[in-house]
Formats: structure tokens, C-alpha cells, sequence
């Protein structure tokens, strides 16, 4: 049993630091889009691989820490606010989503994607104070979508090839 609880917590360490990693590559990325917020969402091929092989709890505290980490590392407070805002509405509607059985990997990092944008989105209006930025939506929105689709397939991908137990 000892084992056992050895081996999962150097699992979550393990995915902790590949969704880190992830983060920080994508930093390095320079998507020439202009529209604040708009990014593509690496680590989120880990958090969406967490969401199918651990349990809801250990995917959530996965990506808690990776976001918490990453922002200390390389962001700041209103970094760490808004991905935790858009994180937590993003995890809760693909455990949902998941849990339904009415989606694939792909239809669920989709939500995860939008859903994501929307809950950054609700924060940065109700921080700013201001209902205006909600003229960002459609094009988040979209970028959630398109995003999400991506690493869906490639999350879809990498189940294919690797040993996969849930």
C-alpha cells in the first residue's frame, strides 16, 4: 500500500512538472494575435490528461500547483488570479463533461478551452470593473475553441500511445 502511495504522489509531482515545463515554453511563444489572453494552452494537454487518469481531486490539485508555480515563477498576482479563475470554471465543466460520457477528449478540451476564457474573462471584468471587456469574448471564445480543439488531438494522440489507466 506504501508503494502504491509513493508511486501516485511522484505521479502528480511528475505531471506537475511536465504542465511547469509546458507553461513555460509557451512563454517563449510569441503568437502574434494582439488580443490580451489569447495563448495556446499547453499546459493544458497535461491538465486534460490528468482529468482521465487521476481521480478529480488529484487532477485539481495538479493543476493548482502548476498554476500557482508558474505564477511565481515567471508571472504575477493578477496572473495567478485570472488562470485560477479561468482554471477552476475550465476544470469543473470538463470533469462534468467527462463524467456525462456525452463527449470525447477532443469535445472536452474544447470546453475546457472556452470555458477557460470565460472564467479569465468574468474575473478581468469584475477586477476591472468594467463590462466593456466583453467586446474580447467572441474572438476568446474562438481562440478557446481552436485551442482546445488542438490539444484535445493531441491528448487524444498521446492515449493512443501510451499505457492508459484511468
Amino acid at each position: 500500500m506504501k508503494k502504491r502511495r509513493t508511486e501516485r504522489i511522484a505521479q502528480l509531482g511528475l505531471l506537475t512538472a511536465l504542465a511547469l515545463i509546458a507553461s513555460y515554453i509557451e512563454l517563449l511563444i510569441p503568437l502574434p494575435v494582439g488580443i490580451p489572453g489569447v495563448k495556446l494552452g499547453l499546459a493544458n494537454l497535461i491538465i486534460v490528461w490528468s482529468v482521465y487518469t487521476l481521480k478529480p481531486m488529484e487532477a485539481l490539485a495538479v493543476n493548482v500547483m502548476r498554476i500557482l508555480l508558474a505564477g511565481f515563477m515567471f508571472g504575477n498576482l493578477s496572473m495567478i488570479l485570472y488562470s485560477l479563475a479561468g482554471a477552476g470554471l475550465s476544470f469543473l465543466c470538463m470533469c462534468l463533461a467527462k463524467k456525462s460520457g456525452a463527449f470525447s477528449i477532443i469535445g472536452v478540451s474544447v470546453i475546457g478551452g472556452i470555458t477557460h476564457n470565460i472564467g479569465q474573462l468574468a474575473a478581468a471584468m469584475l477586477v476591472l470593473e468594467t463590462a466593456s471587456l466583453a467586446y474580447y469574448g467572441p474572438v476568446l471564445l474562438l481562440s478557446g475553441l481552436a485551442t482546445g480543439f488542438l490539444i484535445g488531438t493531441v491528448t487524444e494522440e498521446v492515449k493512443k500511445r501510451t499505457p492508459f489507466k484511468p
